[in-house]
């Protein structure tokens, strides 16, 4: 009896467990289904309402654009490169004797002129041989003194015949000799006092210091690797760049009409070009590139220019007048080649085919299939075709409703952040549920279960102590 009663408590258990279970993963499940049927449901009304809109696109509502005029005017005909600026003359600055390098008389950075003092070398070994020189050129002055005068009296001895013919001549050839030894003393005077000159260093050109490459206190040597230090001269300043050789026969033809002007423009101050001249062609082609390089001189009295810069140069070869121009952005390239919209008197758009000729700065030169004062289409040629209809735009609110798209956009990606962080935290904190409710019940059924096998241990040793009792009465 008592065994039945615990197989029916142990069948209950097990049965609400399997309900509990149950209601579990279906009311877990339910919230899910639901957002699924939502979503289609939603996503069905959008497909519907992306149909009406596309249906809408095709529509002959008016499409809006921005819009341009074609002029005409003078072009100039230039080609573009990359240059690099380069001092028109670099000077590296070397000791011509060896001493100790006792002062500096610049700053690093400076700007010095011709004949500025730059270096002092250590000047008293080089005085004392100028000395030196100065004495035995004395010495040797005092003795050809006192020979020329033996020779005038020995020139009236001989004539008297008071000495030898040979005698006479021996006077008059050591006169001779030390006249050299004369010449020589001055030239030795003289080179002592150059090397002297040696020890103040001047600078040869107008132009900047660089760096002091050897400090105040060090020896220096003739003719050392190293220099003291660097001039460039900076005004004027040469431009060097390179231009593909397909360009050389119309450098040539130019050249030969005269000057050709070049502007070194810079990415940071495109509105203000520096003006030059091209003065140079090299006498050959790059192989390796294919290019042959250009050099232009500018003035650069505002210093502009600077050695190593990197700087964008338009050389003008020529001007080509009553050219037809347009924004570089109205010409759209399609399966028939270049082609661009024309605006026509009903407000809609045809598709012109155009010939392209140069372009520069943000302006294309059309040769052919344009006249000046037709109206073109500069910005929204993608929703565009042949007969659609157009509605001009302001640019001013054009760039408004840019800054409020993106300002929405944001705003848009900041709620959707936030909703996506909401719902991780939803699914987080059902699965925290879940498992915290599947733990309890495996413990809830763990326990039941020991206690069921205790009871069923009770149960048996009960009959036996019983038989045990009887067996001992019985005895």
């Amino acid at each position: 009896m008592k065994r039945s009663l615990w197989i029916g408590i142990l069948v209950l258990v097990l049965g609400g467990y399997a309900g509990f279970q149950q209601y579990s993963s279906w009311s877990l499940s339910k919230p899910q289904d639901k957002a699924d049927t939502q979503s289609e449901l939603g996503g069905g009304r959008d497909s519907r309402g992306g149909g009406q809109g596309r249906g809408g696109g095709r529509s002959r509502e008016a499409v809006p654009v921005l819009l341009a005029t074609a002029v005409q005017k003078s072009v100039p005909v230039q080609i573009r490169a990359v240059g690099n600026a380069e001092p028109f003359a670099t000077v590296s600055v070397k000791s011509q004797v060896t001493g100790v390098l006792t002062k500096a008389h610049f700053k690093e950075g400076q700007d010095v002129k011709p004949g500025q003092l730059l270096f002092t070398v250590d000047p008293r070994p080089l005085e004392a041989a100028v000395k030196q020189a100065e004495a035995n050129l004395a010495r040797d002055v005092a003795q050809l003194k006192n020979l020329r005068e033996q020779v005038k009296r020995y020139a009236e001895l001989v004539e008297k015949q008071y000495v030898s013919r040979e005698q006479y001549d021996q006077i008059r050839t050591n006169a001779d000799a030390m006249e050299a030894v004369v010449d020589a003393d001055r030239a030795a005077l003289e080179n002592a006092r150059v090397q002297l000159s040696y020890c103040y260093i001047y600078s040869p050109v107008n132009g900047r210091v660089g760096s002091l490459l050897i400090n105040e206190g060090n020896l220096v040597r003739v003719n050392d690797g190293a220099p003291l230090v660097v001039i460039n001269q900076v005004s004027p300043m040469n431009v060097t760049f390179s231009v593909p050789e397909s360009h050389l026969a119309d450098l040539k033809r130019h050249m030969a009409r005269g000057q050709l002007r070049v502007a070194a423009s810079f990415p940071s101050d495109e509105g203000r070009p520096e003006m030059g001249v091209l003065e140079f062609v090299d006498n050959t082609v790059d192989r390796s590139t294919g290019t042959i390089k250009l050099k232009a001189v500018f003035t650069n009295n505002e210093r502009r220019l600077w050695p190593g810069q990197f700087i964008n140069v338009a050389l003008t070869l020529t001007t080509q007048p009553d050219a037809v121009v347009v924004p570089s952005e109205a010409v759209q390239v399609g399966p028939e080649g270049q082609h661009v919209f024309v605006v026509k008197p009903d407000e809609s758009v045809e598709v012109r085919p155009v010939t392209l000729g140069s372009t520069s700065e943000g302006e294309a030169v059309i040769a052919k299939g344009l006249m000046p004062g037709e109206q073109i289409v500069r910005e929204g040629q993608f929703l565009l075709g042949p007969g659609s209809r157009i509605e001009v735009k302001n640019p001013t609110n054009t760039a408004e409703e840019t800054k409020g798209e993106g300002k929405r956009r944001q705003d848009g990606g900041g709620r959707a952040k936030a909703d996506g962080a909401s719902g991780d935290v939803e699914v987080k904190g059902e699965g925290r549920a879940e498992g915290r409710g599947s733990d309890r019940a495996i413990t809830a059924g763990a326990v039941k279960e020991s206690a069921k096998g205790a009871d069923e241990g009770k149960g048996e040793r009960a009959p036996r102590r019983k038989g045990r009792g009887q067996s001992k009465a019985e005895g």
